[in-house]
């Protein structure tokens, strides 16, 4: 293949096909219309008009014969019945005659100077008999029968000589319908032959342009992918396959590059990783000193701020002891708000087990830690029948006593009163907690999960607020989410948790 044909587009090599393809199935088909052409030309000449021809023929013959055999039973026996066969011959005679015009017996034809010949033979036998077959006519004579018979004679010669010619006509006519028809078997094999080299030119000249062309660049991108990354791919063939191979390379080119990347940022996530783990490390040892070496002093602080507190009581004046208060309320928050810090920072981190339970069993759990607040506020805890899920007890415990002791703490007039729901909602279950406490604007819907957020004083509500961030890192680490229902008319949070992998369709 030179090197201007592997430029060619696929759309030119298959337009080149089609168009070679087209002018040799049309020349096949012409010839093949032409055949059939004359094979219906031939079969209906044959059934049509040679067949027509000779049973006219036959009809003119038979009339003929009727006459005769009429006229001599009438001489016979003179009775007027015997004529019935002439009478109706002669009728069926015009018919025949009539038919054999129509049908291309003209004068100047073989068919009409027969048809003419027996006409006048018919004619000069019919003249002789007439006066024999009058009511009047005497007996016939021997010479008038002679005479009769004589050109009767002349009629069937005729006749003859017109059914042979009839007879010749078909024969050619078989002639001419075996020839067509051997012609139509000629070009139908040449068809089928065409039909066969035009498959083998088509499969092959696609073999060589198409075929052979994607099959070297999927073995050079094969190679590309199972081996050598490295390797250059190179297409060759139409211009649509060339630039194939062309975009291949580019993409190989691409994809080397990004895996480069991808090493570097690898190394560099490496890096960072081990970054991570040594600040991680470093956290755990800070928390470990703040659980340890910083609350020491704290309590230390503490202490000795009551003492001073008892020792001096009434030797200091109001503002003196107010000082002292501040310092040992500070102290004591300081020691919460880092135990809470510490529970924040620990969720997640050291994972423990995640078993099957159920969750109003976390539920009493929680409303038994909160037993003191529940007594004082004079509230209750209500919940029905709640799922199995798979958490860790302990935190998904404190989940539901941070939002049970917020619903006891923020309480209005009334006494609180605590509800606790669960329902299915496709893969997860939502859990809602509601109470009728003073509720919380919808504006801080999202605030109130924020580390250290309060809505109101200390002197107001106590706590540190951490109690809702540490909620939703829970929840969050189980998979789930948390969030306040501002729609609702009661005070409600809720939050989903999956449902349980071996639980089934509860």
């Amino acid at each position: 293949m030179s090197a201007e044909a592997r430029g060619w587009t696929i759309r030119r090599w298959l337009t080149l096909l089609a168009v070679t393809e087209a002018v040799l199935l049309l020349a096949a088909l012409a010839g093949g219309g032409m055949a059939m052409n004359n094979l219906t030309d031939a079969r209906n000449r044959l059934l049509d008009v040679i067949g027509a021809q000779r049973l006219a023929a036959i009809q003119l013959s038979t009339a003929l014969l009727n006459q005769e055999t009429g006229v001599r039973g009438y001489q016979l026996g003179r009775q007027p019945d015997f004529l019935t066969p002439y009478t109706d011959g002669v009728r069926s005679q015009a018919d025949a005659v009539t038919q054999l015009r129509r049908l291309g017996a003209t004068p100047g034809t073989q068919i009409g100077d027969d048809l003419d010949r027996v006409q006048r033979a018919a004619s000069t036998w019919q003249a002789t008999i007439a006066p024999t077959i009058t009511p009047a006519a005497p007996p016939v004579t021997p010479a008038q029968a002679d005479r009769s018979r004589t050109q009767f004679d002349a009629v069937r010669g005729a006749l003859d000589a017109q059914a042979a010619h009839l007879a010749t006509l078909r024969n050619e006519g078989r002639a001419d319908l075996d020839s067509a028809a051997s012609f139509l078997t000629a070009m139908l094999i040449a068809v089928a032959v065409l039909v066969v080299l035009l498959f083998v030119v088509l499969f092959l000249g696609l073999r060589r342009v198409i075929t052979r062309p994607i099959l070297r660049l999927a073995d050079e991108v094969r190679h590309v992918a199972d081996q050598d990354v490295h390797r250059p791919v190179n297409g060759n063939g139409p211009r649509e396959i060339a630039q194939l191979g062309a975009d291949v390379e580019a993409m190989r080119q691409r994809i080397l590059d990004e895996v480069a990347e991808l090493e570097r940022a690898h190394a560099m996530l490496d890096r960072r990783t081990r970054e991570l783990e040594r600040s991680n490390a470093d956290l755990e040892q800070f928390a470990y000193v703040a659980s340890h070496d910083l609350q020491e002093p704290l309590r230390k602080v503490a202490s000795f701020c009551q003492l001073l507190q008892k020792r001096y009581q009434g030797l200091l004046d109001e503002r003196g002891e107010q000082y002292i208060e501040y310092a040992v309320d500070g102290a004591k928050r300081m020691q919460v708000l880092i135990n809470d810090l510490l529970a924040f920072s620990r969720v997640g981190r050291k994972p423990g087990e995640h078993v099957v339970v159920e969750a109003g069993r976390l539920v009493d759990d929680a409303v038994a830690n909160l037993e003191v607040a529940l007594s004082l506020s004079a509230g209750k805890v209500e919940h029905g029948e709640l799922p199995e899920v798979r958490v860790e007890p302990a935190l998904m415990t404190a989940v539901f006593q941070n939002l049970i002791g917020n619903a006891l703490k923020f309480k209005g007039e009334t006494p609180p009163e605590v509800r606790v729901s669960a329902d299915r909602d496709g893969e997860d279950w939502v859990f809602s907690v509601s109470d009728n406490g003073i509720g919380i604007d919808g504006e801080y819907a999202e605030r109130v999960f924020a580390l250290f957020q309060r809505l109101h004083t200390r002197s107001a509500y106590p706590g540190t607020g951490i109690g809702l961030a540490l909620c939703r890192r829970i929840v969050e680490y189980h998979g789930g989410r948390i969030w306040l229902d501002t729609e609702a008319d009661d005070t409600t949070f809720r939050f989903t948790i999956p449902v349980a992998g071996d639980e089934g369709d509860a």
